[in-house]
């Protein structure tokens, strides 16, 4: 059965929002995507989807005026504490483009994710600028900071949701309740995979990796590989007996000793992925698109309220 509701998604990656938001019952009619392996994931786990490879800023929305939804995840650098935060000084900001498609599809609403960055004190004129703009084209724009863990991903992954829905349907929107009990532990997620190849050790590595995974780190073109982060990020994996530096291609063998380290399709679980998704390319190319994915649970939870509100019989009036 065909979703009934309609989106575009831009910068939409691997597909983790794109992921969420067909659950939450959207029919994607295209995704904008510049990076060909994240495009070649999409066109290998949804062939039907029409994938568009290329620049946003290059993008035209105005075949798709009407459209129920824009959703995507514009770039994080300009944001990141792990970069300079140029914000509209950074030549990948694209929040602009973004409210260019909003005024050229007029959507009944919009779901972005940003870094938790996008909410520094450095941006407030930032965010003041985009709600103005927004408001100016007939939205009431709400952004809150989600923690992954809270629905489920056995991950610590705060990230920022920005929902911006037409003013009619605004009062019948509401964020998603998070849950009241923690996720999975590492060890509880990944001991069948850790136990592919019937390593003996398994039992032991899963009783120590007994707390959530600490945030994944995809990196960009410029900078970082196949690891797990920085320092920081690869000392807390070692407290789960997790070696962070590089990425595996298989799992431990049968009689492996000391600390192992994650495959891509481990990290992907951690990230909320089915296992039936897979990466196109190979492993840092993979673990790239992974590392910077937006968690299918997070955005099939938002992208149900967002429905919700505007698929209400009642539509309010607007002051």
């Amino acid at each position: 059965m065909k979703n009934m509701l309609s989106s575009i998604e831009v910068c939409a990656g691997a597909g983790g929002q794109a992921l969420g938001l067909e659950r939450a019952g959207f029919d994607h009619r295209c995704l904008v995507e510049i990076d060909h392996h994240a495009c070649q994931t999409l066109r290998l786990n949804r062939p039907e989807w029409k994938v568009v490879e290329g620049d946003l800023r290059e993008f035209s929305g105005r075949d798709y005026a009407g459209v129920d939804l824009i959703g995507g995840g514009v770039p994080c650098p300009p944001f990141s504490v792990a970069g300079k935060q140029l914000g509209a000084g950074d030549e990948r900001d694209l929040f602009p483009e973004a409210i260019r498609l909003v005024d050229e599809i007029r959507p009944k609403a919009v779901m972005l994710e940003n870094v938790r960055g996008f909410l520094d004190a450095v941006f407030v004129d930032y965010r003041n600028s985009l709600k103005r703009q927004l408001k100016k084209l007939g939205y009431v724009a709400d952004w809150r900071l989600l923690n992954a863990s809270h629905f489920g991903v056995p991950q610590l992954r705060p990230r920022v949701v920005i929902v911006a829905i037409k003013k009619e349907f605004a009062s019948g929107f509401a964020w998603p309740e998070e849950q009241h009990h923690n996720p999975p532990s590492v060890g509880e997620t990944l001991r069948d995979l850790m136990a592919a190849n019937g390593w003996k050790g398994v039992k032991a590595w899963a009783e120590r990796a007994n707390e959530i995974a600490p945030t994944i780190v995809g990196g960009s073109k410029k900078h970082g590989g196949p690891d797990l982060g920085p320092t920081r990020a690869r000392a807390a994996w070692a407290s789960l007996g997790v070696n962070g530096k590089t990425v595996a291609e298989e799992a431990p063998d049968r009689d492996f000793v000391g600390m192992p380290r994650l495959t891509v399709r481990m990290v992907a679980r951690i990230q909320g992925f089915p296992d039936e998704w897979q990466f196109f390319g190979r492993k840092t190319n993979a673990y790239r698109q992974v590392g910077n994915a937006f968690p299918p649970p997070v955005a099939e939870a938002v992208a149900r309220q967002v429905s919700s509100a505007i698929t209400s019989k009642t539509v309010y009036a607007v002051a």
